[in-house]
């Protein structure tokens, strides 16, 4: 069942690539994490299941961030906003027709999620955050640890070299660690994901929380390695009516490990 076509939407001067899948009675958008790749994500067994299960009870539509994967990159030395990269998430809901959604936000893409709710609250019939957080280095690495990261990434990306630490329990597994190197390859360039990296960083919106009207799920899994599992619980407190679910596992990516228990929430 994978999307016979990917398609543009325009937002400002960038295009943001997208594909929609499903017949469902209403639209969920997907806002995926640090990267994506729309293609290469029906290639991985946990990922294709995930949107197939998604796809079977919503109409899925899917994108690829600006400066990810299929969209338009930017220019590293003049990195947009949060709002910027919120907006994106518009442009793609008015490209497909739709005018009210359940926004699903991923890890990174979870502070996008709340901001387009915040700021949208008549287009977000529902919201969904998973392995997400508020504030960047509060709840996923300090400062130092991200310079770490960063010169992994500007020294061995497209090699596998981020797996340990998105999700350490797949390191083993040969398959997964070269679909995860190509995933590197075919989302972003070494320099794109540094500077990703430190756009990442600069993440707060902890000051929109009380903002937040639509009914929200929260999901985290119990030893999250890249995302304090703290982070979500701080959202169950801000997010007026928020419910959290904390899920068994380690392994960060919503589409490793138990795929169908995180379906079943979302569809619940």
């Amino acid at each position: 069942m994978r999307p016979i076509e990917t398609r543009y939407a325009r937002s400002g001067d960038v295009r943001i690539a997208y594909q929609v899948v499903g017949q469902g009675s209403f639209d969920l958008v997907f806002v995926p994490g640090f990267i994506s790749n729309l293609d290469l994500q029906w290639e991985d067994e946990g990922y294709s299941r995930l949107l197939k299960r998604l796809s079977a009870f919503s109409r899925l539509i899917l994108f690829d961030k600006r400066g990810t994967g299929l969209s338009d990159r930017v220019d590293n030395r003049h990195l947009p906003g949060l709002e910027t990269r919120m907006d994106d998430v518009r442009a793609v809901m008015d490209a497909t027709g739709s005018g009210r959604a359940a926004i699903l936000g991923t890890s990174e893409g979870a502070p996008m999620a709340m901001l387009f709710a915040a700021t949208y609250p008549e287009r977000t019939r529902a919201l969904v955050l998973y392995g997400g957080y508020a504030h960047f280095h509060k709840w996923v690495m300090p400062q130092e640890r991200l310079e770490a990261f960063i010169e992994i990434a500007e020294t061995c990306w497209g090699t596998g070299a981020t797996l340990p630490n998105f999700a350490p329990g797949r390191v083993d597994d040969t398959h997964f660690a070269r679909w995860w190197a190509r995933f590197e390859r075919l989302s972003a360039g070494p320099t794109a994901a540094a500077a990703l990296a430190r756009m990442n960083a600069d993440i707060d919106v902890r000051g929109i929380l009380s903002a937040i009207s639509a009914p929200t799920l929260l999901i985290h899994r119990r030893n999250d390695a890249r995302v304090d599992p703290e982070a979500s619980r701080f959202l169950a407190r801000k997010i007026r009516g928020a419910r959290l679910a904390e899920i068994p596992g380690r392994d960060h990516p919503i589409w490793t490990g138990d795929v169908d228990r995180v379906a079943d929430l979302i569809e619940e």
